[in-house]
């Protein structure tokens, strides 16, 4: 029995902390410390976040309040503690952990974590009552927002309601001094979700404790597995096994884009990749993310990267991957359980019906996914993970406002069209979702509908401001102007452009009271200021407004949208600015892509470019990319999936990069309309001689990489000068380009430059509306 100390001694204080303390041993953990430090009083969740109110002696409640902040639990992240006296008199006896209070919620929801080191060992200990049991999970691992509903944390506000525990699992959660104390995805085998091995009519194979030791041995003999995880399906093979990689991308009908990988261990993975350390401690982290890595030669079949000298690898982050890799001497694909083109699946049912033509086999089991979650995907480049996917493991943690932007109103940001998030702003944070994908096909729009509806509900989000791209043909345009008509809401139109540069701005932290920055925004296709397609783009800007200093040189795209599908068509429009066609199908007739084109309907495609029937002119950085690919023979005739051409020529150029760095292909810089353009005429007269000289292609797609980051680095550096502006922000979906970005920023070293490029958030248009909402809320600050 703790005696009690003398009451004139002691202190009262509520402390109020905010953050991700919800559903991740939180609560526990100050109760620990409390019962370790002689402290009385209680804790509770409620929905601002977790209020402690403490009574001790004042140099014991600041060991308190100071190991609170120095020892979180390792999936909590607190972003304020407030402390303040209590009145009350009444000296509690013990400290307890009470229930949670409903109230606005302003607290964030944790992401899905890796398994725990315990936890795993839990699973392979056959003493263990939990041994082999897929779904063991703590409150330091296991699901979070891929089984949620609704706020507080609570089991019955998850898809865990329909598993009610037995004695031993209600005891661990009923234990304050266990770490499954309030895991609402406590469970055992005996009182939990099970697992099963069905076939492509759904009916069971197996069932019980050999589930898994079937499924692997059905990979082995080269089958197809759709495997039911943490945020939605994947679909398995033996990576090593040639005939089922190539099984598996003609079913899919995923012809190039490269397959994701997992293996049991790192050791494994550098098997077949270069790995560094801090590529290791991505690999090994709770978000358990897939880490493009640098291939090494002749590892595995040709078409699990075609193409490619990275390779996406990511390690096991739940106990039933750790089982199913156990006893695998090679690594697995383990690619998104969907067609192509179409959201993952997440439903038993609807995996059976829509990857039917795809599995030979499912492993399924009774616990419903809330909420698809993506694998996320991060590259190390210029020494920093860059995201080219933010899902698993970090949505939908908040992500800080700047300095400025603290009254900011509630801002619903609905994103662009392809590689889709939308984002929220409350108080002084945003919630940027996980990725939702391209808004192309009805299934994903309808996941975009029940994601907005759901993080809507999850946060008690009341926008004021509707945030939108202004593509007037957007899904997500159309979509917010729907919603803006409903409640009748402000519309905030931002342009693309504008936005990539000030998502970045905002991770960076810069204030709303910044100075402008020069922005660099290079990406496929975004719709422009002025109604013409923009994507190379230099801009003088800040949180509300821009000003368009410079932009790559506008080109037509004959058929519109087919060109981005068919590269060649701008490989044509680009030889159309050196000269008249003719003049150059006669100048370079023993050039094997003029052969080509003479038998393309050139004459239809040059009267339809001067009549501009179909044939939008754009400063497409992306476009250019295609249009030089398809000059060098690399995915001349068409590309399967988005910036296929552009990563095809990084990769052969990256085996060349160091020793073209003085072969850049030149460039000029002309005025036109009170704009500095980039001209590619110099460019192309320069790849056409290297064409006639039979010049390898790796050092013709090196030399093209080197003068883009030349003639970036250049303009930036006279614009800066012009403008007197020190800070530089790399944005937009081309930046995932390595050796780009890399070539640009080692350029810009040799400056007194501020140089800022994403890394919290993707440089494609996954980051765009945390960029949409700055921009909104800070207009609407500069409009009080």
């Amino acid at each position: 029995m703790m005696s009690m100390p003398d009451p004139n001694l002691i202190h009262a204080e509520q402390i109020r902390v905010c953050g991700i303390v919800q559903g991740v041993g939180f609560r526990p953990m100050v109760w620990r410390l409390a019962k370790e430090l002689g402290i009385t009083g209680n804790v509770f969740n409620d929905g601002a976040g977790v209020l402690i109110h403490a009574w001790g002696h004042p140099e014991a409640l600041d060991n308190f309040i100071n190991r609170i902040e120095n020892e979180p639990t390792p999936l909590s992240r607190i972003d304020s503690l407030k402390r303040s006296s209590l009145s009350e008199q009444s000296i509690p006896n013990e400290f307890q952990i009470i229930s949670s209070e409903t109230g606005i919620n302003m607290t964030g929801v944790a992401a899905d974590a890796a398994t725990c080191p315990e936890c795993l060992t839990d699973v392979l200990d056959p003493n263990n009552r939990r041994y082999r049991y897929a779904f063991t999970n703590c409150t330091n691992c296991g699901p979070r927002l891929s089984i949620v509903n609704a706020i507080p944390y609570d089991r019955a506000n998850t898809s865990m309601r329909d598993f009610k525990m037995c004695k031993a699992c209600q005891q661990e959660y009923d234990d304050p001094a266990d770490r499954r104390f309030h895991a609402q995805p406590n469970a055992c085998a005996d009182c939990g979700p099970q697992l099963s091995l069905v076939d492509q009519d759904g009916v069971t194979i197996d069932q019980g404790d050999d589930v898994i030791d079937a499924v692997c041995e059905r990979i082995k003999q080269g089958s197809i597995v759709a495997i039911k995880g943490i945020g939605g399906f994947h679909l398995a093979c033996d990576a090593m096994n040639d005939e089922a990689v190539k099984k598996l991308r003609n079913r899919k009908r995923r012809y190039h884009k490269p397959f994701a990988l997992m293996a049991s261990n790192i050791e494994m993975i550098m098997s077949y990749a270069n790995v560094n350390d801090q590529e290791e401690r991505l690999l090994k982290d709770k978000t358990a993310p897939v880490v493009v890595l640098t291939a090494k030669e002749n590892t595995l079949p040709d078409d699990v990267a075609p193409g490619q000298y990275t390779l996406g690898f990511m390690l096991p982050y739940s106990p039933l991957h750790h089982l199913l890799l156990k006893d695998m001497q090679q690594p697995l694909v383990m690619t998104s359980g969907n067609s192509s083109d179409e959201p993952q699946c997440i439903d038993n049912q609807a995996a059976l019906d829509q990857l039917k033509d795809i599995a030979d086999y499912y492993l399924l089991h009774d616990r419903d996914i809330v909420n698809r979650l993506d694998d996320s995907v991060i590259r190390v480049m210029d020494n920093k993970p860059r995201f080219f996917r933010r899902a698993r493991g970090f949505a939908p943690e908040s992500i800080p406002l700047p300095e400025g932007f603290e009254q900011v109103p509630d801002v619903l940001a609905m994103g662009g069209e392809l590689k889709n998030t939308f984002c929220l702003s409350k108080g002084n944070e945003a919630i940027v979702s996980q990725h939702i994908g391209d808004l192309e096909e009805l299934s994903a729009i309808q996941d975009y509908r029940h994601q907005l509806q759901l993080y809507r509900k999850l946060f008690e989000h009341k926008p004021q401001i509707i945030a939108i791209d202004k593509h007037p043909d957007y899904v997500s345009t159309k979509l917010g102007k729907e919603l803006a008509s409903e409640d009748k809401l402000n519309i905030e139109e931002v342009q693309h452009h504008h936005a990539h540069i000030a998502s970045c701005m905002a991770e960076h932290g810069l204030p709303l009271n910044t100075k402008a920055v020069l922005g660099v925004a290079m990406d496929g296709l975004g719709f422009g200021e002025d109604g013409t397609i923009w994507g190379g783009e230099f801009l003088l800007a800040d949180y509300t407004d821009f000003k368009r200093l410079a932009c790559l040189q506008a080109v037509a795209m004959p058929g519109g949208v087919q060109a981005i599908r068919e590269p060649w068509r701008n490989t044509f429009a680009h030889l159309l600015q050196l000269k008249d066609w003719q003049a150059i199908a006669n100048q370079y007739a023993d050039l094997d892509i003029i052969s080509f084109l003479k038998d393309k309907p050139v004459k239809n495609l040059k009267t339809i470019i001067d009549k501009g029937l179909n044939s939008p002119r754009a400063s497409s950085c992306g476009r250019l990319f295609d249009a030089v690919a398809a000059a060098i023979n690399i995915c001349r005739e068409q590309v399967s999936h988005e910036g296929q051409a552009a990563i095809s020529m990084e990769a052969l150029a990256s085996s060349v990069w160091q020793q073209e760095t003085d072969n850049a292909y030149p460039y000029n810089l002309i005025r036109h309309n009170d704009i500095d353009v980039l001209s590619w005429e110099p460019l192309w007269q320069s790849l056409l001689e290297d064409l006639q000289k039979q010049v390898d292609q790796k050092i013709m797609a090196a030399r093209f990489h080197h003068g883009l980051a030349k003639a970036i680095s250049e303009v930036v550096q006279q614009l800066c000068v012009q403008h007197k502006v020190e800070t530089v922000v790399l944005n937009g979906g081309v930046f995932q380009n390595c050796l780009l970005l890399e070539g640009v920023v080692e350029r810009l070293k040799e400056t007194q430059l501020n140089v800022l490029s994403p890394s919290q958030l993707p440089a494609n248009d996954g980051g765009l509306a945390y960029g949409q909402v700055v921009i909104a809320a800070a207009r609407a600050l500069s409009s009080k």
